[in-house]
């Protein structure tokens, strides 16, 4: 099993390298990728190559990019053991820094951050390599008159966590502080006020990724920065912030959008650490959202026939998405779970999502691209078709890439126009990435598919 889960964990990483824009290093491994993008920032005289493709075409954002980061890094932080025993330490630290080091560029002054940069419209309208990636490519950023809460506090949550990782599992000192000063510097500029949806002051974003709210990243911040920093100051900022925005009792999903459930397991961690007298409430509140989730008693989220974990309207856009951040959400916590029986019910309920992921659901597919001939074949991917017809053969193989997965009756039609189903993202691959670390430790099975016949 150490092994299977070794090698999905080294794909998972091929996939990030696959999404890798600007100038590629000498150690380029995706041979159908090449220094693309390379005017980035060009319109508003800064350097703002680099970074990740967000998805299967050539946009580039910070707020769900952020928030992939803050996941890999928490789970890095938490399971760096898997990725020593996977001899995938350097792929790592190379990844979550591709991000940063984009991250660093985009938040180009205290109170500048870019949040997106290419035009939707010009870019959807586009399928070919990325050799001729179509102009113009705005840049576009929130700033102290045109302001994103939501926007800057989650890329300083991204900065908080991976300074964290860089300090203590990496021991880079000079590279973590540069990221707590940014950390730091989007904290305050996320703080200022009225605060603000993104997408009031960018509005482009506003199909693609629209932030339905910025408490959850005012509180998610908060905790991270005292997580870097250990300054209780932060911790009660978390704690006014959620007291003020009423965030106790929510069973919305964990997403790039939605962050309160993680924020509850955070929560747990920091006042664990702290010795704090309101520890067992905290434990309170995130048992109950993880309950609800082993148990499906919410009335949004339910089992499908097959098995996947489907919460109605954030399941219909990328069903795997919820149901593998419930998985992350539930093994992050069972450590610090009340009872043996809730502990197990969490590592159940991650186990059954992880099983379907890798093939044990109706159409005995693997949602996971290349690791055995039922995976799908057709990822609503430009690069990894590799040329300009969006129904012409898939020419590379996209390693490691999770796509979106099936509708709630556990269909799945491997159609490359099907971006609902077909199409891979950042923060899909996160909480796999995440949880197959966690399976390299402790898996004692060997993933559903390897067993499974092709066909």
């Amino acid at each position: 099993p150490n092994y299977e889960y070794s090698k999905l964990l080294s794909y998972s990483l091929y996939f990030y390298e696959a999404q890798r824009s600007g100038q590629l290093p000498p150690d380029n491994r995706v041979t159908w990728r090449h220094d693309s993008a390379l005017d980035d920032g060009k319109d508003v005289n800064l350097d703002l190559t680099g970074g990740y493709y967000d998805a299967g075409d050539h946009l580039k954002f910070s707020f769900p990019l952020s928030w992939s980061l803050s996941s890999l890094s928490w789970g890095a932080y938490e399971w760096y053991d898997g990725y020593q025993s996977a001899q995938q330490t350097t792929q790592l630290r190379d990844m979550i820094k591709w991000g940063t080091d984009w991250l660093i560029k985009a938040h180009s002054d205290q109170q500048v951050l870019y949040v997106m940069i290419g035009s939707e419209n010009i870019d959807h309208n586009y399928w070919g390599p990325d050799t001729g990636i179509p102009y113009p490519r705005p840049s576009l950023s929130i700033n102290s008159t045109k302001l994103g809460t939501d926007a800057a506090a989650e890329a300083a949550a991204a900065m908080a966590s991976a300074s964290l990782f860089f300090k203590d599992k990496v021991q880079d000192i000079q590279y973590s502080n540069i990221l707590y000063q940014h950390a730091q510097q989007l904290y305050d500029f996320a703080s200022i006020k009225p605060f603000t949806t993104y997408q009031n002051s960018v509005k482009e974003v506003n199909d693609l990724y629209a932030s339905s709210s910025y408490n959850d990243e005012l509180v998610w911040s908060s905790l991270w920065l005292y997580k870097l920093t250990k300054n209780t100051t932060y911790f009660d900022l978390a704690v006014n912030y959620f007291n003020d925005f009423k965030l106790s009792g929510s069973n919305a999903v964990i997403n790039w959008d939605s962050k309160t459930g993680a924020a509850y397991i955070l929560f747990v961690q920091c006042a664990t650490e702290l010795q704090r007298d309101d520890v067992d409430k905290w434990k309170a509140e995130a048992e109950r959202y993880l309950d609800a989730v082993a148990s499906q008693s919410s009335d949004q989220c339910k089992l499908t026939k097959g098995g996947l974990f489907y919460c109605d309207g954030d399941s219909d856009a990328a069903s795997l998405n919820p149901a593998l951040n419930a998985a992350f959400a539930s093994l992050l916590y069972s450590p610090l779970s009340s009872t043996p029986s809730k502990r197990d019910s969490y590592i159940n309920f991650a186990m059954s999502q992880i099983n379907y992921l890798l093939g044990d659901n109706p159409m005995k597919t693997p949602y996971v691209i290349g690791v055995h001939p039922n995976s799908p074949q057709n990822p609503h991917h430009s690069g990894a078709q590799g040329g300009t017809d969006i129904n012409g053969p898939t020419l590379n193989i996209l390693y490691g890439g999770v796509v979106g997965g099936p509708d709630k009756h556990d269909d799945f039609t491997d159609q490359r126009p099907d971006y609902v189903q077909t199409e891979v993202a950042l923060d899909y691959n996160a909480p796999f990435q995440n949880i197959m670390a966690y399976q390299v430790i402790n898996a004692k099975d060997i993933p559903f598919y390897v067993n499974l016949p092709p066909g």
